[in-house]
């Protein structure tokens, strides 16, 4: 009944992280639209009023008529809608979900004890330790060097070797699903600590500065919407990396290789340069910066050179192999065909030692037993796409599989 309820908080959670993510990526992607579209107006009516860009767009049916204050306007004579919910409601999700799914079951999701065998509790405090500290160095870089000549280009060169470190870090501490989670992870809190430390307290100045009754400097209030703006577009640029790293556990290929952290940099990567072209390509259709098209074609030409530095390298086709000490051998179907598989004293002592813990006579976990020939032929196929290809069993590597016997299991089971 435990795991049943837990299946459903992880569905009802990743249910609605993806809803609040979806609005919150929504709605910064079309601010960011905004701000290439909207031109200076010549109208002096709206130059009065303070008007510094503005736009007509047509949308289900109805003329709209968006404008944009320097600092604020005059007055505000309806309802003010802050945007800044469907941040907090993103990332209290994604924690909760990441919460249900890799601290409740550190042992066997965070941790993998070939790479470092650690205590859970250990292991909890370094993952939550890298969404503390990645956030403080970011701040800090920010701070330092944001608003300086070539301020933004030294604060994303800084940024670059920090989420590479951390990526390289992660991928040695911990399991390398949960280490590619952990690193986006890491960077979506400081997105949403953007927002909640940076950008709607300094909207929240200006509107007070604004409403109560009394003179302000505008020049002050304008430094709130510069650092609010500024914090905002690094959001922009965070977004789809951290959307890759979300969502590439669910494709093994990526954080099963060697070098899974630089698959996870440079993929990364490939997303920002990707953004980057997204953000210019409207202000380059008014005339207001350069053919983006650069920074598409690196994204693409980098993640098309990750594809075939990952693509499996052709094996010779052989048969199947003969036992050399056969314990039995059975019909079994594969695919549509029908074969026999040998099974070796090798495979054997293999699927005991790493297997029976879980998949034996008294336990069987996801209903999968492997105890015996007939069973281990029977799943022959499940057994060469979890050991060999994700790597997702044994849970965890809680038995210690070494990468020799995942070699022999695999060549053993490949349809």
């Amino acid at each position: 009944m435990e795991s049943y309820l837990l299946d459903w908080a992880n569905l009802l959670l990743r249910w609605v992280h993806v809803i609040t993510a979806i609005a919150w990526v929504g709605s910064s992607f079309y601010f960011v639209f905004l701000d290439n579209n909207l031109i200076r107006p010549k109208s002096p009516d709206l130059l009065e009023k303070g008007v510094d860009g503005a736009m007509w767009a047509v949308h289900g049916g109805g003329f709209y008529n968006p404008q944009k204050y320097m600092v604020a306007p005059k007055v505000i004579h309806s309802k003010l809608h802050w945007f800044y919910w469907e941040s907090y409601s993103t990332w209290l999700t994604g924690f909760a979900l990441f919460t249900v799914l890799y601290l409740f079951n550190a042992s066997t999701y965070l941790i993998d004890k070939s790479l470092m065998d650690w205590s859970p509790a250990a292991a909890i405090s370094v993952a939550l330790g890298f969404l503390v500290v990645y956030w403080l160095v970011y701040d800090t870089v920010c701070r330092l060097f944001g608003f300086k000549k070539n301020g933004e280009a030294i604060v994303g060169a800084v940024m670059l070797v920090v989420i590479t470190l951390a990526s390289w870090l992660a991928c040695q501490w911990f399991a390398g699903r949960a280490a590619f989670l952990l690193v986006g992870a890491m960077i979506a809190t400081a997105m949403s600590a953007n927002v909640f430390f940076w950008i709607i307290p300094g909207q929240r100045k200006v509107v007070a500065a604004m409403t109560n009754g009394k003179e302000y400097d505008a020049k002050a209030m304008a430094i709130h919407g510069k650092r609010g703006k500024q914090r905002s577009v690094h959001n922009t640029y965070f977004t789809l990396p951290v959307i890759f790293a979300m969502l590439s556990n669910h494709y093994s290929f990526t954080y099963t290789h060697p070098q899974n952290w630089l698959v996870l940099v440079l993929m990364m990567l490939a997303g920002a340069g990707i953004r980057q072209y997204f953000v210019m390509r409207h202000a380059f259709h008014h005339g207001r910066a350069g053919n983006p098209w650069p920074y598409a074609a690196f994204g693409v030409v980098l993640i098309a050179g990750v594809i075939l530095w990952l693509a499996p390298s052709a094996a010779p086709v052989t048969s199947n192999p003969t036992a050399t000490a056969a314990t039995g051998a059975v019909a079994s179907t594969s695919g549509t065909g029908t074969n026999v598989r040998a099974v070796s004293a090798d495979i054997t002592k293999i699927v005991e030692q790493r297997c029976y813990l879980c998949h034996g006579e008294k336990v069987q976990m996801k209903n999968i037993r492997l105890d015996s020939v007939e069973l281990l032929q029977k799943n022959a196929v499940m057994v060469y796409q979890q050991v060999a290809i994700t790597k997702q069993m044994p849970m965890g590597n809680s038995t210690g599989m070494t990468p020799e016997e995942r070699k022999i299991l695999g060549d053993w089971a490949k349809p």
